[in-house]
């Protein structure tokens, strides 16, 4: 029998508790014709901002992924205070990442993967999606990544 999504992440030590509330006039989800949107989150872990700063200004590459995973951990935390149950996501449909970079950087596929590994080791084949990796100059709080998502849910 295959493991569920919160079965893989309790196996990698990962638990999915209350996400943090919308920091501005925003909602943290919306649902629309079974499809679940999930605004940007950013890598914040216990009420702060984890990895803070800009890739190919002082942040290692890997810390950059590192951020992105944590940012799809915070996904899927918004996830499943949407639906309660994250067997109900039926597939990741997108990723979208924002890297937080100088001019010159050229790695943002990289950094992405963090998210897009992630989802993928904990959704099995629900977790491939498309996705976009955006380079801009900065992002709320100083954070170095900012993923959003759609899933698309059961029938």
């Amino acid at each position: 029998m295959e493991m569920t999504i919160e079965e893989r992440l309790i196996a990698q030590g990962i638990e999915i508790i209350a996400p943090p509330p919308a920091l501005a006039n925003y909602v943290p989800t919306v649902i629309v014709n079974g499809m679940l949107y999930i605004s940007g989150q950013i890598p914040m872990e216990a009420g702060k901002v984890k990895y803070e700063g800009i890739l190919g200004g002082g942040v290692e590459i890997e810390d950059g992924q590192a951020a992105a995973r944590l940012c799809a951990i915070n996904v899927l935390m918004q996830a499943k205070a949407a639906v309660q149950d994250l067997e109900q996501l039926a597939r990741c449909i997108r990723l979208g990442g924002f890297i937080a970079s100088t001019d010159d950087f050229k790695d943002h596929a990289l950094v992405m993967n963090g998210a897009s590994d992630f989802m993928v080791e904990v959704m099995g084949e629900r977790g491939k999606h498309c996705r976009a990796a955006v380079g801009c100059s900065s992002l709320p709080f100083n954070s170095s990544v900012e993923v959003e998502a759609l899933f698309q849910l059961a029938q």
